[in-house]
């Protein structure tokens, strides 16, 4: 005799309630009957109506697996919008710590490519050393921005709205990542505009860019270089921190440990 149907006559016989507690208890029980090859059990629990009635309902418990309720969409924004406040918040913390664009080759903001003929003959000049020096401080003025960041990408996700929950949820790894930068982008620019320009003069890019300008700029027969730093930088933080909510995001669709709160886990945890 197998332990199903002599779990079921136990639950039968005994009268009791299912419940997970005494479907463990019944369970040992049946363990026993079964290395003695009983069938009192189940003799006695044919003749019993309510016993039946039980069994049915053991059956349907131990021969079916639970199936998770459904989520609402408030349930989904909810669980996006924490996703990408994790993200967000782990993201700006990682980029504003020392080295975090200058020694990241994922982030690293290199020389502007519009002055790429400049930046070589510069370098033949003799000024390798200003050319990194200047690089290093595109690199600062970027981390010095992400240590203001977090507001600002909070401030949007806050105030988003999110028709389009589900899809975004059974979507790529990068799916909400990309709704960010889709539908925030520009607000999230205009808002992190200052916050780069007080970064750029904290740490004095213009100071490094100013020399490397004007001796370029006495060479005969260049075009005069003047990039706009401010916008370059901008752009440049933006798309490294979006690089890191990526990160964040596939990390919590798919690691369990990354889920910090009951939403995250809910959520994500419902998406197999």
């Amino acid at each position: 005799m197998t332990l199903k149907p002599l779990l079921l006559s136990l639950v039968a016989c005994t009268g009791l309630t299912l419940n997970a507690q005494n479907l463990n208890g019944l369970l040992n029980k049946a363990k026993e009957a079964a290395i003695t090859n009983s069938t009192s059990i189940i003799d006695a629990a044919k003749t019993n109506t309510t016993a039946a009635k039980v069994i049915n309902k053991a059956e349907n418990i131990l021969g079916t697996t639970p199936t998770a309720p459904a989520l609402t969409n408030d349930e989904v924004i909810n669980g996006l919008k924490e996703a990408l406040t994790v993200g967000t918040n782990n993201s700006s913390n990682t980029a504003a710590k020392l080295d975090g664009y200058l020694k990241n080759e994922k982030l690293f903001i290199p020389w502007p490519d519009e002055a790429k003929d400049m930046k070589a003959k510069l370098i033949k000049m003799g000024m390798q050393k200003k050319v990194t020096e200047f690089e290093t401080s595109l690199n600062r003025a970027a981390e010095e921005a992400a240590k203001k960041a977090a507001p600002v990408f909070i401030d949007a996700i806050t105030n988003m709205t999110i028709s389009d929950g589900f899809s975004i949820l059974n979507g790529s790894d990068s799916s909400a990542t990309h709704y960010l930068r889709e539908k925030t982008f520009s607000p999230l620019k205009e808002k992190f505009v200052p916050v780069v320009k007080e970064a750029i003069t904290k740490v004095k890019v213009t100071s490094y860019w100013t020399p490397l300008a004007t001796a370029y700029n006495k060479l005969p027969g260049v075009k005069k270089q003047n990039p706009n730093l401010d916008e370059y930088v901008c752009i440049k933080a933006i798309n490294g921190l979006m690089t890191l909510i990526l990160e964040e995001e596939s990390k919590i669709r798919k690691d369990p440990m990354a889920r910090v709160t009951d939403t995250l886990k809910k959520v994500f945890g419902y998406k197999k």
